[in-house]
C-alpha cells in the first residue's frame, strides 16, 4: 500500500507467535512480523519474522547493492527468526544496519542474534555475515536519523523482556508500527498516544478480540478494537489491523475486518504482499 509523501508499505509477515502457512491462511497470510517501510529510495524493515525470507527474495531481484536499515521491536523469536534465511546478508558489498531498543544496558542486538544462529540451535554462525551487518542499540525514547530525511522517533512499549514501538517520518507523512504491546482496559497507553497522534497510518498489535483478551491478560498483546479506540482519541488517518493469532484463519479475519471497518471506516487488515 502507498502512504502519499514518499512511502510506501508491504506487509511480509502479519503473524505473531508461530508461523501458521496452510489453506486456511493464504488470502491473509502465515508468516511473522516483517513489514517494509520504503521512505523514497530508501528501505526500512521493521522486524524480521519469517516474512523476512521473501522480502529477501524480492530485494535481490533487481540486482545491484543493498543498503537498509532494520528495525526490531524486541527479539522473541518469532520477530528474529527469518535473520538466518535473509539472503540479501550473505551476499559481500551489501549493509543493513540492525537496530534494537529494548536490551540496554544488560544485553545487546549482536549477542542475541548471535545466541540464536549458535551451534547446536542453528549451523551457520553470525561470523558469516558479520561484514554485512552493523548492530546498533539504542535506550527507548531515543529519536533516531538512519538516513537522510527520515527520523524514527520511539518508545517503550508492554511487552515481557521489552519491546519498542516505532513512529516513521519523511516527506511530511508518518507511519507508526506498534506491535507487541498490551494496553490496561479502560486506558490508553500515553506512550503509543504520543507516536500515533495525527499519523497517517498506524500498523497495531490486534492480536486478539476484546472477548479473547480476558483470557490473555499478561501475555503481553492488544486486541483491533482497542486499536480503534487508540485511532480515534489520536486521530489517524488509517489504521492497519496487525500480528494476528496464528489461530485466526482467513474466515475470522474476514469478520474481524467487516466489523472493524463498520466502526472506523477506512481500517484495514493487513495482508502479506503479493511478490
Amino acid at each position: 500500500m502507498a502512504v502519499t509523501g514518499g512511502i510506501s508499505i508491504r506487509f511480509w509477515g502479519v503473524r505473531g507467535s508461530i508461523a501458521c502457512p496452510g489453506p486456511a491462511t493464504v488470502r491473509y497470510g502465515g508468516n511473522t512480523s516483517c513489514v517494509e517501510i520504503r521512505c523514497g529510495d530508501h528501505t526500512l524493515i521493521m522486524d524480521g519474522g519469517t516474512g523476512l525470507r521473501e522480502l529477501g527474495d524480492e530485494m535481490l531481484r533487481p540486482g545491484g547493492r543493498i543498503d537498509a536499515d532494520l528495525f526490531y521491536t524486541h527479539t522473541h523469536f518469532d520477530h528474529i527468526c527469518g535473520l538466518p534465511f535473509f539472503a540479501p546478508c550473505y551476499v559481500p558489498g551489501n549493509m543493513f544496519r540492525i537496530w534494537a531498543g529494548h536490551l540496554l544496558p544488560d544485553n545487546g542486538v549482536e549477542n542475541v542474534l548471535c545466541g540464536m544462529m549458535m551451534a547446536p540451535l542453528f549451523p551457520v554462525p553470525m561470523t558469516m555475515l558479520n561484514p554485512q551487518l552493523d548492530f546498533k542499540d539504542f535506550h527507548q525514547g531515543a529519536t533516531l536519523t538512519p538516513h537522510p530525511g527520515i527520523t524514527l522517533r520511539t518508545a517503550p512499549l508492554n511487552h515481557p523482556n521489552g519491546a519498542t514501538g516505532y513512529r516513521v517520518e519523511y516527506g511530511g507523512k508518518s507511519v507508526a508500527y506498534i506491535t507487541d504491546t498490551e494496553h490496561k482496559p479502560g486506558e490508553l497507553d500515553a506512550n503509543v498516544l504520543a507516536l500515533v497522534d495525527h499519523a497517517d497510518l498506524m500498523i497495531y498489535d490486534s492480536t486478539y478480540t476484546d472477548e479473547e483478551y480476558l483470557k490473555h491478560i499478561d501475555w503481553g498483546h492488544s486486541t483491533w478494537q482497542q486499536g480503534i479506540r487508540l485511532a480515534d482519541a489520536a486521530k489517524v488517518k488509517t489504521l492497519a489491523i496487525f500480528h494476528h493469532d496464528p489461530a485466526h484463519d482467513d474466515a475470522f479475519m474476514d469478520r474481524v475486518g467487516a466489523e472493524a471497518a463498520e466502526l472506523r471506516p477506512g481500517t484495514i487488515v493487513a495482508t502479506k504482499a503479493s511478490s
